[in-house]
């Protein structure tokens, strides 16, 4: 019998097994897919190798601005799809080298509760069942999908087959402009598609504080990205070309479609039921702040918790419960996460948005620092975007950071590390920053909360 078992190989599963193995744990996992689940086979990942070469086209359109001059370049999409698939391998290698490391059992197969020590599972060999002590559910999620959107998974597709494309198609429309949407938008807009975005809210990027949606909107319309905003999306015809109907009448024909709307919880046919996990309303596995189900020694972790959907979330989540096995148990927390969305240019955020802190009744003090006065952003010639704080009015305590720019998301750390310890303006801008660099943003967005930044 196993100490844990992990139904699940994703950013949370995966993370989870290594850390229990490491506090000298008997740990097995049951994948039916490849280990890294959607993060590292069709999500963060092989989207981020996407951007990376967005990014470099964006710089060879500019570079003249740089003194080079570029005559002529061939862009060959089957390559950077090789590429892509290449990054995702490597990563996986990883992961079955630190699974091997730490003597971590793999079983592949579709697995299901079948008690509340027990998991089935269906490999390529027969039926095996695997008995564990304590058993973790980490299934995931996968993208959700309306009828009436016609998705067949080739004109009509979702994220998971973005990442498969092997060649482009001349025009895409996005409907959803969130995270997802954005990134893709910023990679397809960058690789010469004709790009259009349909969004239901009355922005892209909702759930980001105002002036950051606001700053990418106009940044992507200027890029020739489209986004139509405050209208749904009624029917997706298919004939030579595919045509989306919206619900104001308006159409829009186009190549191909990417349905970007949210994700769907993987918590049907894993035997919750049969064993009598609780759920909650949107089919979430109900969890306590220990992330115990209300079944004795079975827990949950990630997407299917629905706590927020992020890998980085999982894999804290993953580590807690297996650290809670072996000592004193400690709750979860979600006070204080990251976000990250790699748009060009970047966005990160932590803490309390603006509108966040005054639906809560605050009294709050907000800085900003473009980089246009950033030096070092002027002299890299990447000075879009700006750094916003916002801050306690009486304590000047630090509740929420925002990035949109360069580097962002290498950049959130300081402001998320000011958050998580209560730190004060006063302290960032405080602290001496090396001159000239991108974090010297962050002590000057400080220092304009306090209404004395130097280079402002």
């Amino acid at each position: 019998m196993y100490d844990v078992a992990i139904l699940g190989g994703g950013p949370g599963g995966y993370v989870a097994a290594i850390r229990a193995a490491q506090l000298g744990l008997k740990v097995a996992v049951v994948e039916k897919e490849e280990l890294g689940g959607t993060c590292l086979n069709r999500g963060c990942i092989p989207t981020k190798a996407l951007v990376s070469v967005a990014e470099r086209l964006h710089q060879l359109k500019t570079a003249d601005i740089m003194g080079i001059e570029i005559t002529g370049y061939n862009f060959d999409f089957e390559k950077v799809a090789i590429r892509k698939n290449q990054v995702v391998e490597r990563l996986v290698k990883g992961i079955h080298y630190l699974f091997k490391k730490n003597k971590i059992t793999l079983i592949k197969g579709t697995g299901k509760l079948t008690g509340k020590n027990e998991i089935t599972v269906e490999t390529a060999d027969g039926v095996e069942k695997v008995e564990a002590k304590n058993i973790i559910l980490a299934t995931g999620s996968r993208p959700a999908l309306i009828a009436a959107l016609g998705y067949d998974g080739e004109r009509v597709i979702t994220s998971d087959e973005a990442l498969n494309l092997i060649r482009l198609p001349e025009s895409l429309v996005i409907i959803g402009g969130g995270v997802i949407g954005s990134e893709f938008a910023t990679i397809f807009g960058e690789m010469g598609v004709k790009v259009t975005i349909v969004e239901l809210l009355p922005s892209i990027l909702s759930n980001t504080d105002k002036e950051v949606s606001r700053y990418l909107t106009s940044l992507f319309k200027k890029r020739g990205i489209g986004i139509k905003t405050k209208v749904a999306v009624k029917e997706v015809k298919k004939d030579e070309k595919v045509t989306v109907i919206m619900e104001n009448g308006e159409e829009i024909l186009t190549d191909m479609v990417l349905i970007s709307i949210g994700r769907v919880l993987n918590t049907k046919n894993i035997g919750l039921e049969d064993v009598g996990v609780a759920l909650g309303p949107k089919g979430e596995v109900l969890v306590d702040e220990y992330l115990r189900t209300n079944i004795e020694n079975i827990y949950a972790i990630g997407d299917i918790t629905n706590k927020m959907q992020l890998a980085h979330v999982a894999s804290a989540q993953g580590i807690r419960v297996v650290e809670n096995l072996v000592g004193e148990p400690k709750p979860m927390s979600y006070d204080v996460v990251p976000g990250c969305i790699f748009t060009l240019p970047e966005i990160a955020m932590v803490g309390l948005t603006t509108q966040e802190a005054e639906e809560k009744g605050l009294k709050i003090i907000t800085g900003k620092f473009p980089f246009q006065a950033s030096g070092k952003a002027v002299a890299m010639e990447e000075t879009e975007g700006f750094i916003k704080i916002v801050a306690d009015y009486d304590t000047h305590r630090i509740l929420g950071g925002h990035i949109v720019g360069p580097h962002a998301t290498d950049l959130i750390g300081e402001l998320l590390l000011a958050v998580q310890k209560g730190l004060t303006l006063e302290e960032v801008a405080h602290t001496i920053h090396a001159h000239p660099s991108l974090p010297e943003a962050v002590m000057e967005a400080a220092e304009a909360a306090l209404n004395r930044a130097i280079h402002i």
